[in-house]
């Protein structure tokens, strides 16, 4: 996997994240059971837990994205794209890894292996910057 495909899936992975929690409120607004404004920021929880995980989880995968997108096009303009594609694909795979463990459950076992994943992603970045730094 390259790491632009890298970027490009975790981009997906972002978007099916959003997916999961937004359509199954097509029907309720459409068959009258929801305001079409319950889900404004602010208000109380009307999603079923799990798609308020999900809706977490693709706001988890937001804040990473952007930064880990511009490391990756960094290293493509500056010709080294490959040099960075399996810290790129293991970025990835700990992203899908930490969004499907805050998916099951927020019990302190499942927050704390989150955390790591979390962590371990961010070190990755940075283990990127420094390879296209050195």
């Amino acid at each position: 996997m390259t790491a632009l495909t890298a970027v490009l899936l975790f981009a997906t992975w972002t978007l099916l994240l959003a997916l999961f929690y937004a359509l199954p409120r097509v029907p309720r607004v459409l068959l009258g059971q929801q305001r079409a404004d319950a889900w404004t920021r602010g208000n109380a929880p009307v999603d079923p837990p799990i798609l308020i995980r999900a809706q977490h989880a693709h706001y988890n995968c937001l804040e990473t994205l952007p930064v880990f997108a511009a490391v990756v096009l960094a290293a493509a303009v500056m010709g080294q794209e490959a040099a960075l594609a399996g810290l790129a694909a293991w970025v990835l795979y700990l992203r899908v890894g930490q969004s499907v463990v805050h998916l099951i459950g927020t019990s302190f076992l499942l927050v704390l292996i989150r955390a790591t994943l979390f962590i371990v992603q961010l070190l990755l970045i940075l283990a990127m910057v420094w390879k296209l730094l050195a």
